[in-house]
């Protein structure tokens, strides 16, 4: 390496790049473009700290790889140092292939494409690159690699993605109630019989960990607002495809309008490489920049929905526990087409209605607590604690939002 690479994480202070590959990866234009998209969308709109980003995520999570790694060997399990490198690079390029808004626009922009799927095609991609010097980081990635507990680590309920966004998602929003002890769940991680496991005396940390993530997305990730300005993001982004592929050429950069003209899909993804060339070009600065210039775009609801968000004014929304009626949601509609007065079959940009669920604990997924008995056994049970049981059912809530009012007279 030409010199020792260390950064300064604001959340963990300084972090090593351990290798020239790992550096090299990090250096790449895809991954740079982790430097442009928002770890949170939109929730600095509620939170106006939350504007770190998926790179300072993914930096954060490789450097609690290496630490989780270390202690691991400290415990005298052997872990080599292709696996040790490859590890941290599968937690590096978890979440590669997160387009621009990260989950806002994942099934409005792609239909029905996974940001894991992206990932994936990336990975493979990079991987051709630096001449299959990634190929075990793909088969820890991907589940494939023999010793299981390294994709655990990558990819489970209580894998170092969470780890990482949980605090720093609790730093940069102001949180606090969020707050986990990462420190001491990774000290209390241990390999049973090719497994992760928590040994017993790390039980509480787990059930606070629990705790913290379901407080975590009913106040930010879910939060309300949040909600309604994703609904707002997603019905511009549809009234876009809408007029594009109505043959008007709207402004934005060419990869945004490229995407917004065609409906492709993940196999026309995987066989055309120009494709994910295209993809990995796109990021928040793309929609915003598209957003600054529908403001004034000939078409009411672009032009509408685009000064509603320059101006923060958002939809107005209702979130509840019970299921609006289908009376209820009739009338929501027919005061809302009367009050914006637009015709009927606009009503579907100004309006959006729907659930939200959150479950913290998912049972078949299992967290394992190794006991001091020598006993491997779902923390659910081990913890005989009413929370984690509560926490394993799924809490739905409803919503319905609408517009308040047009910013720039209708058509």
């Amino acid at each position: 390496m030409k010199s020792h690479k260390i950064l300064n994480d604001p959340v963990y202070g300084f972090i090593t790049i351990p290798s020239e590959l790992i550096f090299a990866i990090i250096d790449h234009p895809y991954f740079q473009r982790l430097r442009r998209i928002k770890q949170l969308g939109l929730t600095d709109f509620i939170y106006p700290g939350a504007l770190h980003t998926r790179f300072h995520h993914a930096i954060g999570a490789m450097h609690l790889m290496s630490i989780t790694l270390d202690n691991l060997r400290n415990k005298g399990h052997e872990i080599n140092n292709d696996e040790y490198e490859s590890a941290l690079i599968a937690i590096l390029l978890h979440d590669i292939g997160h387009g621009p808004f990260s989950h806002a626009l994942e099934f409005s922009l792609l239909k029905d494409i996974h940001h894991e799927s992206m990932s994936l095609m990336i990975i493979k991609s990079l991987n051709i690159e630096f001449n299959n010097q990634l190929d075990l980081a793909l088969k820890i990635f991907t589940g494939k690699y023999e010793r299981k507990f390294f994709h655990q680590l990558v990819s489970s309920q209580l894998d170092i993605d969470r780890l990482d966004y949980l605090q720093r998602d609790c730093y940069f929003t102001g949180v606090s109630e969020g707050t986990i002890g990462a420190d001491r769940i990774i000290k209390m991680m241990n390999i049973k019989d090719d497994a992760l496991v928590i040994e017993e005396k790390g039980i509480y940390s787990i059930e606070n960990f629990l705790s913290a993530r379901r407080l975590m997305y009913w106040q930010v990730y879910l939060h309300k607002t949040t909600v309604s300005a994703e609904k707002m993001l997603i019905n511009l982004i549809s009234r876009a495809k809408d007029v594009q592929q109505s043959g008007i050429n709207l402004k934005g950069s060419e990869a945004f309008i490229h995407l917004l003209q065609n409906n492709y899909t993940l196999e026309d993804f995987k066989k055309s490489p120009a494709l994910l060339e295209i993809f990995t070009e796109l990021d928040d600065y793309d929609i915003w920049g598209a957003v600054k210039q529908w403001k004034k775009d000939g078409d009411y609801v672009l032009n509408n929905i685009s000064n509603m968000f320059l101006n923060r004014n958002l939809f107005k929304i209702e979130l509840r526990s019970a299921p609006f009626g289908p009376s209820e949601l009739e009338e929501i509609k027919r005061r809302t087409i009367k009050k914006l007065n637009i015709p009927e079959e606009d009503l579907r940009y100004f309006y959006s209605y729907g659930s939200i669920s959150n479950n913290a604990y998912v049972a078949k997924d299992r967290i394992l607590i190794y006991t001091k008995k020598g006993e491997v056994m779902d923390v659910a049970k081990a913890a005989d604690l009413p929370n984690i049981k509560a926490m394993s059912k799924i809490v739905k809530k409803h919503y319905a939002c609408r517009a308040k009012n047009l910013t720039l007279p209708s058509h």
